[in-house]
């Protein structure tokens, strides 16, 4: 039963993942936690996005900008390694109440700014450390991505594709310090390995999903997602 629920989670939140470019990670870690506890949940939950990033990566393989992917990974890869480095000691219910209301204060300046200005590439080598150093504390920060992606003008398969590319580097930077810090148990390996199936199914029924969205309806539903998401890290959820 407890592995039919988390394969059910999996597929479902991997297809919102698809659409939205986030939100998978970020609604999946409170059941996760609930099933497995939270020092097993992050890993488990990185081994799912690993396959889910991965799916989505590859179905919008032609659309995905490589040269932000590089400089994110710059940041994200040696941020990531330190991160899960630190996670059996760090307080971690602080950090997800400060990213939730970093998120909830995104949007309203979104909201204000409609047409922010375009972050330089560079600029993603400092969202990269941002994201795998907060990835790798409390196992999904994706929606701290998505306001810079979408501010580089990135909407759709682009956006999906980029942040799944870059959410790919530190996912297995992240499995890396998880296995130095012996967190890559054998029961870790075998939940990540049973839902990956589900999650690549998720994702393949995301993409067909989001070829049918505007590019208006796509960026209200991402801007949706992260109230949602601002409000979970909010609530310690």
């Amino acid at each position: 039963m407890t592995l039919a629920a988390a394969a059910v989670a999996a597929f479902t939140l991997a297809a919102l993942s698809a659409v939205t470019g986030f939100g998978g990670g970020v609604l999946l870690l409170p059941v996760f936690t609930a099933l497995f506890g939270l020092r097993v949940a992050v890993p488990v939950l990185t081994l799912a996005q690993l396959a889910s990033n991965g799916s989505r990566a590859w179905l919008n393989r032609d659309q995905l900008h490589g040269r932000l992917v590089g400089w994110f990974a710059v940041g994200a890869v040696p941020a990531a390694v330190l991160g899960g480095l630190l996670l059996t000691q760090a307080p971690l219910e602080p950090l997800q109440r400060l990213l939730g209301g970093f998120l909830l204060v995104v949007v309203v300046w979104r909201r204000l700014r409609p047409h922010p200005r375009r972050p330089r590439d560079r600029a993603f080598v400092l969202v990269g450390a941002a994201s795998g150093a907060g990835s790798a504390l409390l196992g999904s920060v994706g929606p701290l991505t998505a306001p810079f992606f979408l501010a580089r003008g990135l909407t759709r398969a682009a956006y999906v594709g980029t942040e799944a590319a870059s959410a790919l580097t530190l996912h297995a930077a992240k499995l890396a310090a998880y296995g130095a810090g012996d967190l890559l148990t054998p029961t870790v390996l075998v939940w990540g390995l049973a839902l990956t199936p589900a999650t690549v199914a998720g994702a393949w029924v995301g993409r067909r999903a989001v070829g049918h969205l505007s590019e208006r309806v796509f960026v209200v539903l991402v801007e949706a997602g992260l109230v949602v998401a601002g409000v979970l890290f909010l609530l310690g959820a």
